[in-house]
């Protein structure tokens, strides 16, 4: 059965459209455009349920997720955590997670319905536990499916301290930081989305409690349409929705943040060097801005047009209530940043522009620099 939130039966919560990617918990509460102000200038809580988890455990957990995950996380300290991707050996990506070290367990949250690409001579797709624990082999470690023990909700805004302090759930300022919470569960401090973002991890069972104990201590109802607002506001990805079945992580900001360019030993890791430090990414996560005049918007997987070709892909389409209508999209490097683009199909086609702010600077790669020393 597909998950629905309890907070489903919350009276004021309304749930998203059919086949949405965040179906299963609240869309928004009666008013999203209010409900992001209050992100950007008070506090809100998000239900974010529907996210699954996985805990590894044993005295080699460090080591053997070091070896099938893109992060560096021989050194993961108890108390932190990071983000990190599966690849497959093309460097595509098949899963995002973020970690929680604590208490002796690596916990891995992921969207709903995480998969990897097996490792096996045939391939095909697998469910992430079930690649995690086809890699396993002699290592000590324990995996187990703890999407029945955890439930995410995701606190955001500039008075965020001050509703975690009263429900006993500060969390250090540096980025990834992770504490205990009281009665289970953990808290971990996000770089993203907006100024300030707390994911608490709670007991499943004690959702609507943490819930009720959130919103009496002054953090407004939101939705999933405010946690996607100000994530593309972030120009930060949602993997299958900005992502595609080529997409590696270069192209998603996700080289550094969640995929290590130096380490070597897991699949996939030749492609993440070979590009930054010989090539470029041949497409750039953006944001665009929508012409907001038409009664209508582009959709997910609708292309970007430039003097009728296609140079883009549109991703998550969400409207800001200060931006208006905006969309991530993925857009062939060479396309120009001026350029007077097209979004959508015939029945959908807006006026898109790219925001300059979001296209990533290009430093000289590595090893092009260094091959140039040696040139003389």
């Amino acid at each position: 059965m597909p998950y629905r939130s309890p907070l489903l039966d919350v009276p004021g919560s309304i749930p998203p459209p059919d086949d949405h990617p965040e179906a299963g918990v609240p869309w928004h509460w009666g008013d999203p455009f209010a409900e992001q102000r209050t992100a950007s200038r008070g506090v809100v809580v998000i239900d974010r349920s529907h996210r699954e988890f996985i805990a590894v455990t044993g005295e080699e957990r460090l080591s053997w997720l070091h070896l099938v995950i893109s992060q560096h996380v021989t050194g993961l300290a108890e108390g932190s955590g990071t983000e990190a991707l599966v690849l497959d050996s093309q460097g595509r990506i098949d899963t995002h997670m973020v970690l929680a070290h604590l208490d002796g367990t690596v916990y891995l949250d992921t969207d709903p319905g995480p998969t990897a690409t097996s490792a096996l001579p045939k391939g095909g797709d697998q469910t992430l536990r079930e690649y995690l624990e086809a890699m396993k082999f002699w290592s000590k470690v324990d995996i187990r499916d703890a999407t029945g023990e955890l439930a995410l909700l995701t606190v955001l805004g500039p008075d965020a301290e001050r509703v975690l302090s009263a429900v006993g759930a500060e969390v250090g300022p540096e980025p990834y930081a992770v504490a205990a919470l009281p009665g289970g569960g953990f808290a971990r401090r996000m770089p993203w989305p907006g100024r300030s973002s707390v994911d608490l991890a709670v007991p499943r069972a004690a959702l609507a409690e943490w819930w009720k104990r959130l919103t009496d201590a002054g953090a407004r109802a939101a939705g999933s349409w405010v946690f996607d607002a100000l994530r593309v506001e972030s120009v930060r990805p949602r993997l299958g929705v900005d992502t595609d079945e080529r997409t590696i992580p270069h192209e998603v900001g996700w080289v550094g943040a969640a995929a290590h360019v130096a380490k070597g030993c897991y699949r996939g890791q030749e492609t993440v060097a070979k590009v930054h430090n010989v090539g470029r990414p041949p497409r750039n996560l953006l944001l665009l801005h929508l012409d907001g005049s038409p009664e209508v918007t582009p959709e997910t997987g609708d292309p970007v047009l430039l003097d009728g070709r296609t140079v883009g892909r549109i991703g998550t389409v969400i409207q800001h209530h200060e931006l208006g209508p905006i969309a991530l999209a993925l857009v062939k490097r060479s396309t120009p940043v001026g350029a007077e683009l097209l979004a959508g199909s015939e029945d959908n086609l807006v006026q898109a522009a790219i925001d300059p702010d979001s296209v990533p600077s290009e430093l000289p790669a590595p090893g092009r620099a260094a091959a140039a020393q040696l040139r003389g």
